[in-house]
């Protein structure tokens, strides 16, 4: 936890930015009736039944300190999926940084190996020199900010019927750059001071 905290106390450099990772799954559901369109003085009527599409899933990339968040709809959650986003952020999203903090949970899927199973090693040893990688602690996903900008994203954009990955892909798209063109940031406030005196339960005691 304490690591974490530290990291988030950087100053911001574009050489080397702190960026934020986390993920999650979207259920998918379609329409059995075609919607009626809003009309004056009523709104759009949805049908109470609908389609269960499967699931997909969202991979949230969030600088604090630009302000900037990322995110890319996959089918699925493997070590593909995870690895091929990490490209993404990596060759493209900052190709120009010379370091990347990543912190992120500690998922069996975000591991450096998965870079090996997907990529040429030459390739995978690059994007993994690149990386400075700080694991949020077992039950403390709370000190992951890309899990709030995800929050966020659910409350905005996610509380309707999205049928398909590719519908979800434009709609979190459209969220992603409103949402930066905005600037919006996260107002964090918890530091190790806070950590010391708010769970102090959860530090050894040392006596004598």
């Amino acid at each position: 936890m304490e690591d974490v905290l530290a990291v988030y106390t950087r100053p911001y450099d574009a050489k080397h930015p702190t960026v934020t990772m986390d993920e999650k799954p979207v259920q998918l559901i379609g329409e059995t009736r075609r919607p009626l369109a809003a009309r004056a003085g009523s709104e759009a009527r949805f049908d109470f039944e609908y389609q269960r599409n499967g699931v997909a899933n969202l991979f949230m990339f969030f600088e604090p300190l630009a302000a900037r968040r990322h995110v890319l709809v996959r089918e699925r959650k493997t070590n593909r999926d995870w690895a091929e986003c990490i490209r993404e952020m990596v060759e493209v999203q900052y190709a120009e940084a010379e370091k990347i903090t990543l912190v992120m949970d500690n998922l069996s899927t975000h591991k450096l190996a998965s870079l090996y199973e997907v990529f040429e090693p030459a390739q995978a040893r690059r994007m993994a020199e690149k990386l400075e990688i700080h694991y949020t602690p077992k039950h403390g996903s709370w000190l992951n900010m890309a899990e709030i900008e995800l929050s966020v994203l659910s409350r905005q954009c996610l509380k309707r019927r999205i049928a398909d990955p590719e519908r979800l892909q434009k709609e979190v798209t459209a969220w992603e750059q409103a949402r930066n063109a905005a600037g919006a940031k996260v107002d964090w406030r918890f530091t190790t001071a806070d950590a010391r005196i708010k769970l102090k339960r959860l530090y050894p005691s040392i006596h004598g």
